[in-house]
């Protein structure tokens, strides 16, 4: 089994390659699904979340208003960092689970947004980051995805930089190209992907394999 960290900040069309790499073959396990799971109606994460931050982070129907949360927890990092601490542990466990059902040789492709800011890298055997640049993430975000541009550009600084992502990416996918150059750049990461997955790897010293063909 190859272990890897997909992440990208957002918009940089993270999304689309991983649903490549699914097509591709890849097991994918979905950081951001799997956090809206555990905090779900009913679930102890969504009792905690609502002790930390009140029932006013609730809709109606008992659910969680995601988009209340994210305006206050993005424009306070102290909040932002309460709201990580209840989360990230119940999607680490669940994260596991569905990785040790995989088979001995798939490509495990971990989706993870905060990936960097986590400093989750050494988990994986391999870093991939989906970059593109905050111009282009700001556009897609304020075009495609209907936000606000100060709302755009709060989301954006709450994440890590393109700068730091890129020091701890194995492999880099660069996302501010035609869609048909991602494709072939993403088929030519798949290949490289199953080849690790079938040869013995040498570990660095944070167990993860280096062979200088990142970039």
């Amino acid at each position: 089994m190859l272990k890897v960290g997909l992440t990208g900040g957002i918009g940089a069309g993270k999304s689309e390659v991983s649903r490549l790499l699914v097509e591709h073959g890849a097991v994918l396990i979905d950081a951001d699904r799997i956090a809206r799971e555990v905090v779900a109606p009913g679930t102890p994460g969504l009792a905690a979340v609502v002790e930390a931050f009140g029932e006013e982070i609730l809709a109606a129907d008992g659910s969680l208003d995601r988009p209340r949360l994210g305006s206050i927890v993005f424009a306070d990092p102290g909040k932002l960092a309460v709201l990580n601490s209840i989360v990230h542990p119940l999607v680490g466990a669940r994260s596991l689970e569905l990785e040790s059902a995989a088979a001995e040789d798939a490509v495990v492709i971990h989706d993870v947004p905060l990936l960097t800011e986590n400093g989750l890298a050494p988990l994986y055997d391999l870093v991939v980051v989906v970059d593109a640049s905050p111009e282009t993430q700001l556009d897609r975000l304020v075009r495609l995805r209907g936000m606000t541009e100060d709302d755009a550009r709060a989301r954006m600084a709450a994440q890590a930089t393109r700068e730091q992502r890129r020091e701890i990416a194995d492999v880099v996918i660069d996302n501010d190209v035609p869609l048909d150059a991602l494709h072939k750049r993403v088929a030519d990461v798949w290949d490289d992907l199953v080849r690790r997955a079938r040869e013995p790897r040498a570990a660095s010293g944070d167990g993860r394999p280096r062979d200088g063909g990142a970039e």
